[in-house]
């Protein structure tokens, strides 16, 4: 098997990955708030990181993979910043309406190419733009219903889509910068991310449900659904981080919200939750949104592939064969690349 199709099937095995572990986190944590009432979600999250961080802890002692240390204050300002934006998410949810929490997730997506066009000089074809509009026509469809406004909730909305874009940019820049896997990177964040959301969480979530997390009264179902909850949170971030790793924050993006219309379809399957002939439309653009998507994408990778064949053949016949090997040590290593998820709510949508 070549390279580019281990590459090939490693992406399509995290893709795979995120959408099932992301959809079965749902599942629980909806069970979690809506039948048993914990509505501390802000709280969860930082066990979730405590709980990621542990099992990590775990499979480095049994050498599963490589501990390598690089810039502590990357690593720093990069876990409190993807804490920060888990915790303003949280707060846009609880400040806004459905539909506005809705059109924030999917700002999210423009806020980064626009990031990513600006500050790092990609180009996004025309093809790729058009499958985007595309896709986000149809999660609008399919999940924005009322657009409430207020003045402190669009402020919230504002920084959360400009944290949670930077970080997630950030955690594709950071793995191919410092050579760093994705479970490496993920290792060493999980401690900064899993801090700030500690401390802050009993804050915003009492500010969002007016309860104390250490007042709720722990029974074993609510013990055991969390136990559960954390457990499958080890699979969400590990694949988040090597999803964004393996393509890009757009790719991921646009993987989140498949797991949005998966949501409503397993809501209305097995919770019975409401569903209209909008929804089932929607659902059936956005579809089409992300087989444009991954179509075009795989389109203008393999141009991108054909493009340095060509060009290394003409510098062979033409100039030093040293020049060569260079190009191609240099595409090794520009190869190489390793990756928080918004909130959740009841009836909503949810992340780990």
């Amino acid at each position: 098997m070549s390279e580019n199709q281990r590459f090939q099937l490693g992406t399509v095995g995290a893709l795979s990955l995120s959408v099932v572990s992301s959809v079965s986190i749902v599942i629980c944590n909806k069970a979690l708030i809506s039948t048993l009432g914990f509505m501390f979600a802000t709280t969860l999250t930082s066990w979730h990181l405590l709980v990621t961080f542990c099992s990590l802890h775990v499979a480095l002692w049994m050498r599963l993979f490589e501990h390598k240390p690089f810039d502590p204050r990357a690593v720093m300002g990069f876990g409190i910043l993807n804490g920060t934006s888990i915790g303003l998410l949280n707060l846009s949810l609880g400040f806004n309406s459905v539909g506005f929490y809705q059109m924030t997730k999917l700002a999210i997506i423009p806020c980064t190419v626009l990031l990513e066009t600006l500050f790092f000089r990609k180009q996004f074809s025309q093809n790729i733009q058009l499958s985007l509009t595309v896709l986000l026509m149809g999660v609008g469809i399919a999940t924005v219903t009322d657009l409430q406004l207020n003045a402190l909730g669009s402020v919230l909305s504002l920084l959360a889509v400009i944290t949670t874009c930077i970080a997630q940019i950030m955690t594709n820049t950071i793995q191919k910068k410092f050579k760093v896997s994705s479970t490496q990177l993920l290792y060493q964040s999980c401690p900064y991310q899993a801090i700030t959301l500690f401390l802050t969480g009993p804050f915003v979530d009492g500010l969002l449900t007016n309860k104390n997390v250490f007042a709720f009264k722990y029974t074993p179902q609510v013990l055991a659904f969390i136990v559960l909850s954390c457990m499958i949170s080890v699979s969400v971030n590990f694949s988040t981080f090597l999803v964004i790793g393996k393509t890009s924050p757009v790719t991921y993006q646009v993987l989140g919200h498949l797991k949005t219309c998966l949501v409503l379809a397993f809501g209305y399957v097995l919770l019975r939750d409401p569903f209209s002939w909008r929804n089932v439309l929607g659902i059936f653009i956005a579809l089409i949104g992300m087989v444009l998507y991954s179509y075009f994408c795989t389109h203008d990778s393999q141009q991108k592939t054909n493009e340095p064949s060509s060009t290394q053949l003409s510098q062979e016949s033409e100039s030093d064969p040293l020049l060569s090997e260079e190009n191609g040590t240099n595409k090794l290593v520009d190869g190489i690349g390793g990756p928080k998820g918004p909130s959740w709510s009841s009836n909503k949508d949810l992340h780990a």
